[in-house]
């Protein structure tokens, strides 16, 4: 299974023949479709397994103890996983997203709403904090979570285009440069500067 979410990884999903999937497999087609189904079934097993490990970050960030944290902790852990020096860079999920074509809708559809829970979870975390931990009166959280999975989107373009890592964490350095924090001031740098 993770030679097939590499593969995916690298290619994206329309990139993905099966072709590819049985040779980095070393199985037959046969023998894949019985394990697994077909090509979107065994995609959709990939991006379990994808978020479960590499893409787990959202769950790291959910952990969090205030908003500023679960913000800083999104950004940075996703850098860390779409730059990482052992898998392809860039995010499987984005990468399968950019191109659909109109036979695979149910693919597009699929990964849409993975998109938008991401988008609740990190919203409904951010609504959880207390006036102590959590953002100015009046901020929108939906908006800021949409934001966040946005910024992660554009690493992820960033890293599969050849951005360098430590780049990388820079943009999500002055990302959170600019968050709110409780105080109506905006949050201060990161822990990481430079390139």
């Amino acid at each position: 299974m993770n030679a097939a979410m590499l593969t995916f990884w690298a290619r994206g999903y329309e990139g993905t023949a099966m072709s590819d999937l049985t040779t980095a497999m070393g199985m037959s087609a046969p023998t894949v479709y019985a394990a697994f189904g077909d090509k979107e079934a065994l995609f959709r097993q990939v991006v379990e397994r994808y978020m479960a490990g590499p893409g787990s970050y959202m769950q790291a960030a959910l952990a969090q103890p205030t908003a500023d944290a679960v913000a800083r902790t999104f950004l940075h852990s996703a850098v860390e996983a779409v730059a990482g020096d052992h898998t392809p860079h860039g995010c499987l999920i984005v990468h399968s997203a950019l191109a659909v074509h109109p036979r695979s809708t149910s693919v597009q559809e699929y990964l849409t709403g993975l998109r938008e829970d991401g988008v609740r979870c990190l919203a409904d975390r951010l609504d959880s904090f207390s006036d102590a931990d959590g953002l100015p009166p009046g901020s929108n959280t939906g908006a800021l979570a949409r934001l966040l999975v946005t910024l992660v989107q554009g690493l992820a373009v960033q890293a599969a285009s050849g951005a360098p890592r430590e780049a990388l964490h820079s943009v999500a350095d002055q990302a959170m440069a600019c968050w709110p924090n409780r105080g109506g001031r905006l949050a201060g740098r990161g822990r990481r500067r430079g390139v």
